[in-house]
């Protein structure tokens, strides 16, 4: 992985853009649509950016740019202009004062590059080969837009609103989790249009109890993790607990969810022991084993008396 991932919060904070043409634009206007304090260098600006500065929505130095206008106070620098030496200038002063710079196109000189991003409200996915192939994200992107639901921004909002509430009645983060992973799995919510079809959803969920039990789920992980059915996916995202054997491919534990606790087994025995030990903590498990193992018979065999759901 060679760019961390990371959503910064520039709400009020100063930014610098070098440059103000058409690809000025595009940061720009995403820069101050994230609240961020922008200040644009450059002797002359495309209309879209005259408009914002009309607006008060950002600051124009109209200017060259000059060494001297490089300032530590800036969390971020954009150089955006078409002459390289000067948008390499940009990156040397703005180094020397330890501030992250982006290079548009660039990417030897780029301390952070901006991912594609599918925007629901509150919901914000972003999709990056690190500058690989722009073309590939741009396909990946349609295809998550055409089978993302609509209503993903109104879900959000509505369990925003929800956040001091459901902690009055479910003071354990487990269960609060396990009611969510509920409530989002409902075909009511799934096709919600309003704000009341959700609430009425939550009520009739709040008036039964959360099931708390731990559970066992058996996935074969096979040779191609692409054949993984929908069901081993929703399973792999629920559970708590993830145990897999050396020769698992970590393509399928990848897919696990990401606060999961994994644990490589070895043994037969070692498996057994972990099994009964989180049985006891009432745990969400899977267990990846080989299509060709006979773990599951072995383990019926001591006896664990465990509720083992079998997903093939």
């Amino acid at each position: 992985m060679q760019y961390f991932p990371l959503f910064l919060d520039l709400k009020g904070k100063p930014v610098l853009v070098v440059g103000g043409g058409e690809v000025a634009s595009r940061k720009v206007d995403s820069l101050v649509r994230s609240g961020a304090i922008v200040t644009i260098v450059s002797p002359q600006i495309d209309p879209f950016l005259q408009k914002l500065v009309e607006d008060g929505e950002c600051i124009w130095v109209q200017n060259f740019y000059s060494q001297d206008l490089m300032n530590e106070k800036y969390i971020q620098v954009w150089a955006t202009t078409d002459n390289p030496e000067l948008n390499h200038q940009v990156h040397h002063h703005a180094k020397s004062l330890g501030i992250l710079v982006n290079v548009v196109d660039d990417q030897p000189y780029c301390d952070f590059i901006t991912p594609s991003m599918i925007n629901r409200g509150r919901i914000q996915l972003a999709i990056s080969s690190g500058g690989a192939s722009p073309v590939l994200v741009r396909n990946i992107r349609e295809k998550l837009e055409a089978a993302l639901p609509q209503n993903l921004s109104l879900l959000a909002d509505f369990g925003a609103s929800k956040r001091s509430d459901i902690k009055k009645v479910m003071p354990s983060v487990d269960l609060r989790r396990k009611f969510w992973e509920r409530f989002f799995a409902l075909p009511q919510v799934d096709s919600a249009t309003s704000s009341g079809e959700l609430e009425s959803a939550y009520q009739g969920l709040l008036a039964n109890e959360v099931d708390d039990a731990g559970s066992v789920t058996w996935i074969d992980f096979g040779e191609d993790v692409e054949l993984l059915p929908m069901k081993a996916l929703r399973y792999m995202q629920e559970a708590e607990l993830v145990l897999y054997s050396q020769d698992c491919p970590y393509a399928f534990v990848d897919l696990v969810r990401r606060d999961a606790e994994r644990e490589t087994y070895r043994s037969h025995t070692e498996l057994a022991e972990r099994l009964v030990a989180a049985r006891e903590e009432s745990l969400r498990i899977v267990v990846f084993v080989s299509p060709n193992s006979n773990q599951h018979n072995l383990l019926k065999q001591r006896d664990l008396h465990l509720a083992l759901a079998t997903t093939r």
